[in-house]
């Protein structure tokens, strides 16, 4: 037998501590995706302090812009969300259009449209499938991956790339769509409603599902404003911010389409948002394939802007020398600056860009829509169990 004494000095030793027990999450863990480092305290579970580091795949991109011609933008636009790419494609085009006045024909505002809902759908996709699969529901996630392979095919088809596509041009499109475009795209549709309908099946009324979603990573909508959140976590929180709705761009104006809206601001009216609002951009995409001419020009009719057909660069001395000019200057734009924005796939793209009258931006800025959000991340997850921070980050 051990004296008295012993025992309570062992004893004494096994008290758990009151103070926090302080834990790193990331870049390295797998839900993280080596972007951004979470220092955290806890309480047993529950998270009493957060310090999000950001930061971790910082590449310097608006030093790169800065650093080649107006055109070479576009596979650096592409890498800030090669989920929806086309979106970025789109955002950047129309920035520099702005700044020099100028309107692409009417059958590549359609197209642009298209493809961009295209890669919006790809993005929600992958979102929801991802938050189901933080939690364990993996069936749900191959299925809405297999849908967005299939957006893919039809981007790769038509721009000859399924992720990064490089394909948008300022001043129009790298080239008009193809024959069987429109039939593509039409018979893509009611897979679309097809998988959407069964992920509600397999997952509103699951109960797990339901209990690690509901009440979770709340934000409340005076926190989405302060913070500057937009898309659709802003959405979610009852904000009925869209800036196709607000401020119409391209051809935005002539559809009719609902801007989804959530109620408490959690990880579930965040999912139901995101899977609603496929809904309304295949709505988007049904209106500008019946409205979209079948012919006409994709590009200005500039030669200052738009790079001349190759036939002709080989052909005639005028296209080699424009084209020449265009690739080795850049085209010329006024000096000033423009601010332009677009809904991206999770909110708010801005591209605030200044010229000096050159072949290269003189400064670029972006609004990504993510730092937004993940700014506001720590509103979300603090007072919440370490837990739940996967599937709200994710």
């Amino acid at each position: 037998m051990e004296p008295a004494d012993e025992l309570s000095n062992e004893a004494a030793a096994l008290e758990l501590s009151e103070d926090p027990m302080r834990l790193n999450m990331g870049p390295s863990h797998p839900a993280m995706h080596g972007t951004i480092r979470m220092v955290m305290d806890l309480d047993g579970e529950t998270l009493v302090n957060l310090d999000v580091q950001p930061g971790y795949l910082h590449r310097g991109f608006e030093k790169s812009c800065e650093r080649g011609t107006w055109a070479q933008v576009f596979p650096y636009a592409d890498r800030l969300n090669y989920v929806s790419p086309m979106l970025n494609n789109v955002g950047w085009s129309l920035a520099v259009e702005k700044l020099l006045e100028i309107e692409v024909p009417e059958r590549c505002q359609y197209y642009r449209v298209i493809l961009g809902e295209l890669s919006r759908i790809s993005d929600h996709f992958t979102c929801n499938g991802a938050s189901a699969m933080e939690l364990g529901a993996f069936t749900p996630f191959l299925w809405l991956l297999k849908v967005r392979d299939w957006v893919w095919d039809i981007l790769e088809r038509e721009t000859g790339a399924r992720m990064t596509h490089s394909f948008g041009r300022i001043g129009g499109m790298a080239e008009p769509p193809t024959a069987t475009f429109k039939d593509d795209v039409l018979r893509l549709i009611p897979e679309l409603h097809k998988v959407v309908k069964e992920t509600e099946t397999m997952l509103l009324r699951n109960r797990i599902f339901l209990d690690r979603m509901q009440g979770v990573g709340v934000l409340t909508k005076e926190q989405a404003l302060s913070y500057g959140v937009t898309g659709p976590v802003a959405r979610s929180t009852g904000i009925p911010y869209d800036v196709r709705k607000d401020h119409p761009y391209l051809v935005y104006d002539r559809f009719d389409f609902d801007v989804p809206v959530g109620e408490d601001g959690d990880n579930w009216d965040r999912f139901m948002v995101r899977l609603e609002e496929i809904r309304q951009s295949v709505r988007i995409i049904e209106q500008a394939i019946e409205q979209m001419p079948d012919d006409g020009p994709v590009n200005v009719d500039d030669p200052r802007i738009v790079y001349p057909e190759k036939d002709a660069v080989y052909t005639t001395i005028e296209a080699t020398i424009a084209h020449f000019k265009l690739v080795m200057e850049g085209l010329r734009t006024p000096k000033g600056e423009v601010y332009s924005f677009t809904e991206g796939g999770n909110g708010e793209l801005g591209f605030h860009i200044v010229s000096d009258g050159s072949g290269t931006p003189y400064r670029v800025r972006v609004r990504p829509p993510c730092w937004y959000n993940l700014a506001a991340s720590r509103e979300m997850l603090l007072g919440g169990m370490i837990a739940d921070i996967i599937p709200t980050f994710g």
